[in-house]
């Protein structure tokens, strides 16, 4: 496995100044879910992001990820979404029982129908889904990066993207 970290080299390093981000965070697995809302935190501000501009809503567990990131969606002013993109981040590891795949799959569908919203941020999947502890903690600042700030960057360079095509940015 690879950190593809480079694909953004080209990303301004000041694109977010003018954003809002939300961020939906769970708490199930939080050494792992504080690492990665650390990772993420940290590449917002460095692209940028001021602190006050960046929201979280903090979650039980990954299943409710679908649910904060519903919700933030909706948070509209005059019909104008209030954020510009939502990270979710959480942490699933692979226990006994057959949870591990039904918790997996279901944010994957819960998201996929939410980010074909019409005029709605969009949101970005840093939920590290592993076999164990050590996966997980690879993924969270370990050998394999962080995927909080893989999320981060992610985000930047979509809002970048859209900008291109439909704004003067």
């Amino acid at each position: 496995m690879k950190n593809n970290q480079n694909i953004f080299k080209k990303l301004d390093k000041n694109i977010g100044q003018k954003l809002s981000i939300g961020i939906a965070r769970s708490l199930w697995n939080q050494e792992i879910t504080d690492k990665l809302y650390h990772g993420c935190i940290s590449t917002l501000t460095e692209y940028g992001v001021r602190q006050e501009n960046i929201k979280t809503f903090e979650v039980g567990g990954s299943f409710e990820l679908i649910y904060a990131a519903s919700y933030m969606q909706d948070q509209t002013i005059d019909s104008i979404a209030c954020l510009d993109a939502i990270i979710l981040i959480g942490s699933i590891i692979k226990g006994e029982t057959p949870h591990f795949e039904f918790i997996s799959q279901s944010i994957i569908n819960g998201v996929k129908d939410l980010n074909i919203k019409k005029d709605a941020p969009p949101i970005i999947l840093s939920i590290s889904t592993d076999f164990n502890q050590q996966q997980a903690l690879d993924r969270a600042g370990g050998k394999y990066g962080n995927k909080g700030s893989d999320g981060a960057l992610t985000a930047l360079h979509l809002i970048s993207e859209q900008h291109k095509l439909f704004y003067s940015f």
